[in-house]
């Protein structure tokens, strides 16, 4: 399909980010954008997108640009991503853009373990292993550290501090002072070792290195970074996917003759085929025949809706009956689909970015660790101490402050927990993810496929009297067994599991719009509405009729069944609901979730099946669009939105909800959409989903806080002088292990009993709140 084209208006334009490290360079780049009259622009660090708003007439794009690139920073107008998934695939780093930071990645890896080792076990310490540790040390530092010093540089420029201002200068004092002491102090003499001692006494530091430290940090931190990068990278994948639902060529009828052709070259106007079975090209009118169209990716209706002549079809919609010629009204850009597509990016692009608890602390922590460094250098040249001393002790103070259990505190949380999700079916996209779940209190559901099964299926068999439930189904089934119609097709299914095999049919023929008659075993049979079966003079006798009517006030669909003159049967056709559903929302009420059925269907349909799960309040009978208008109204009146859905009517309101939850069941579009999957499509696991999200984020929550508080504690005895390397490698290495087995107790994640595995110890319930209200 044609790609649609980027949010640019007259009053509103978006332009493509570059160059951002955290989300406090969104901050920054937003806090210039914002200073210019007129404009209101929101920076998204996930998308790498900016959306500005014109308040007062429009400002030139260039003017926008240049105010990004004094904050240190590249935009661009945004290209339009190819239609075409090949395209481009030669590239790889275009293919995956992760790649040069995994490499990077891996490299210092490598090249960094053998350091860390030869600097924590004396046994190790060969002679000249501090030149072979240098050796080492200084490609990691010079080019595995290069994106963080580069970040450091511009925020230095910018007079700003945070995560990579304290990486790189903790690095490069732990490099420099380490040069120091090779070159000129007595580090570099032959048979050098780092002691396994715990002494506290003051030295000079002429014979102490800190190589591990600078290689060390620069690896754990580049591990927390590539994580984050392959989170990023989904962001733009449900659009991707909404444009690949299109089809890829089309029966164009021109000059009389049909021909195949891509559908990029339809233009409006055209006439095409659609036959059973594929995927209406492009937004239309049908203008010859008539068929059933499966429209629930767009509506949300699992009944298939009857079109004919002059009927309006959508784009990427179904065709699930008979042969129809459309006539094209709407092509590329303006089609259904492309606006849904457009409506995903801009909810995606809108949601606010919760800043990393990491770069919130260093904003703080950063300024007060150089201002201690700089008076503690102060203080021990104006006490008269030696200038050496005094340098030792102000870079240790900088190295004992770059904590590298902080590069380690969210991305081995985040492995242990998506690991154990994974094992429960539960994918979690990223860290941000996690900070949103805290506070929800408000659940969305969609209907069809989330708390139902999304298929038609035969819920009841109501007889006449006299008549066998049997006979009923093996006549009718194996009519209705020659239909392609949905609804025939879970007649037919049933007839086959229930009465044990179908009848042979004879001069089928499908009255369109009202049912099918034919021979079955000698018998005449017709299956359908009751009109078509009055036309045969076989009208329902009473108690049918109310079986009829009551079944259609409910919103399920009744099948009338008669044969040899006589109505027989009413057969009750219905998207079940799942029977996991109704524990799933008592689950939600217990985490302190009010729970909304949201859905495209009909009220009826709606307000049934919200009484069997025990859901009081819904809202039915809204298109994609209003289920993003819902969603939006719910945050403005001040609540916390979770949204459940699996359908690519779902996606916009998944992509604009605080905490989006796709079922793994559904389309790739809902999936990518989302912020959690939930890979068994039981409804269940959204609970789980939410407890496993709030346990991993009070496990990073106290990762970092004990990352920061070993090196905190240190800070004195380096500012004293009294800090050895011994001790600061045993800080790190203690405060690492510390983080690595804290987050290793998400391994012990439970879900709730009776939701597919091991129920916890305690009551999960009040436990889960408890974390919750902690974590707030």
């Amino acid at each position: 399909m044609t790609t649609p084209p980027r949010d640019q208006t007259p009053d509103r334009v978006e332009l493509a980010i570059g160059g951002m490290t955290c989300a406090s360079c969104a901050m920054r780049i937003e806090k210039r954008l914002n200073k210019l009259d007129g404009v209101t622009a929101t920076v998204n660090y996930a998308t790498e997108k900016a959306r500005v708003v014109f308040d007062g007439g429009p400002v030139p794009v260039e003017d926008l640009i240049a105010q990004v690139e004094k904050a240190g920073y590249t935009a661009a107008l945004p290209e339009p991503p190819a239609s075409d998934p090949a395209a481009g695939s030669g590239d790889a780093e275009a293919a995956d853009p992760t790649r040069p930071l995994r490499t990077r990645l891996l490299v210092s890896a490598a090249l960094s373990v053998p350091v860390i080792a030869m600097a924590m076990v004396p046994a190790l310490q060969f002679t000249y292993w501090q030149w072979a540790s240098l050796a080492l040390a200084a490609p990691v530092l010079v080019w595995g550290a290069l994106p963080f010093h580069v970040a450091a540089w511009k925020n230095l420029k910018l007079g700003a501090a945070t995560m990579d201002t304290l990486v790189s200068m903790g690095t490069i004092a732990a490099f420099a002072w380490s040069l120091y002491a090779l070159f000129l102090g007595t580090a570099g003499e032959p048979g050098m070792v780092h002691p396994f001692e715990l002494t506290i006494a003051r030295s000079d530091g002429s014979a102490n290195i800190y190589l591990e430290v600078a290689a060390g940090v620069t690896t754990f931190i580049l591990a927390g970074r590539y994580f984050e990068a392959r989170s990023k990278r989904r962001s733009g994948a449900a659009l991707r996917a909404l444009l690949e639902l299109g089809a890829k060529d089309v029966t164009v009828v021109r000059g009389g003759t049909e021909r195949r052709i891509p559908v990029g070259d339809l233009a409006e106007g055209d006439l095409f085929v659609v036959r059973p079975g594929e995927k209406i090209a492009t937004d239309g009118a049908v203008e010859e025949g008539t068929s059933a169209v499966d429209m629930s990716m767009l509506t949300g209706e699992s009944v298939p809706v009857e079109v004919g002549p002059g009927s309006a079809v959508a784009g990427a919609t179904v065709n699930a009956g008979g042969r129809l010629v459309v006539r094209a009204t709407r092509v590329g850009a303006d089609t259904q689909l492309a606006q849904m597509a457009r409506m995903v990016e801009e909810a995606q692009n809108g949601k606010a970015e919760v800043q990393r608890l990491a770069d919130r602390i260093s904003g703080v922590f950063v300024p007060i660790v150089i201002a201690l460094a700089v008076a503690t250098l102060g203080f021990w040249i104006g006490t008269g101490g030696p200038i050496a001393a005094a340098f030792t002790a102000a870079v240790a103070v900088l190295i004992i402050a770059c904590p590298c259990a902080l590069g380690l505190a969210t991305p081995t949380a985040l492995l242990v927990g998506t690991g154990r999700g994974a094992q429960l079916g539960i994918l979690i996209k990223g860290p941000e993810v996690l900070e949103t779940t805290k506070g929800i209190d408000t659940i969305v559901l969609d209907k069809t496929g989330t708390v139902t099964t999304g298929r038609m299926a035969l819920t009841g068999v109501f007889t006449a009297e006299g008549q066998d439930e049997d006979e009923v189904l093996r006549l009718a089934g194996a009519l209705e067994n020659a239909s392609e119609h949905p609804i025939a097709q879970a007649v037919a299914t049933a007839a086959r599991e229930r009465a044990g095999g179908l009848g042979r049919v004879e001069d089928f023929a499908n009255v369109e719009g009202h049912g099918v008659q034919g021979v079955v075993d000698g018998h005449a049979v017709v299956v359908g509405r009751a009109s078509l079966l009055a036309e045969w003079s076989q009208h329902l006798p009473a108690d049918l009729e109310r079986v009829k009517a009551d079944a259609e006030a409910a919103g399920t669909t009744a099948v009338a069944v008669g044969w040899d003159g006589e109505a027989r049967a009413v057969l009750v056709v219905s998207d079940a609901v799942k029977p996991t559903s109704a524990q799933a929302v008592r689950q939600f009420r217990d985490l302190g979730l009010t729970p909304i059925l949201l859905t495209g269907d009909n009220t009826d349909v709606a307000r049934s099946v919200a009484a069997q799960v025990g859901i009081d309040e819904v809202i039915a009978e809204v298109l994609p669009k209003d289920k993003v208008g819902v969603v939006t109204r719910l945050q403005a009146e001040g609540k916390t939105v979770a949204m459940v859905g699996d359908g690519v009517n779902d996606a916009a309101a998944l992509a604009q909800a605080d905490l989006g939850l796709a079922m793994g069941t559904g389309t790739d579009v809902a999936i990518e959409a989302s912020d959690l999957t939930l890979v068994r499509g039981d409804l269940r696991a959204a609970a789980d989903a939410i407890r496993l999200s709030r346990r991993t984020l009070n496990t990073i929550k106290g990762n970092l806080f004990w990352a920061f508080a070993y090196n905190v504690a240190a800070l004195p005895l380096a500012a004293a002088g009294l800090l050895n390397p011994m001790i600061a490698g045993a800080a790190m290495a203690f405060s690492s292990v510390f983080v690595v087995t804290n987050s290793l107790r998400l391994r012990g994640f439970a879900p709730l009993a009776g939701n597919g595995g091991p129920a916890p110890a305690a009551a999960p319930a009040a436990a889960d709140r408890r974390e919750s209200a902690h974590a707030a």
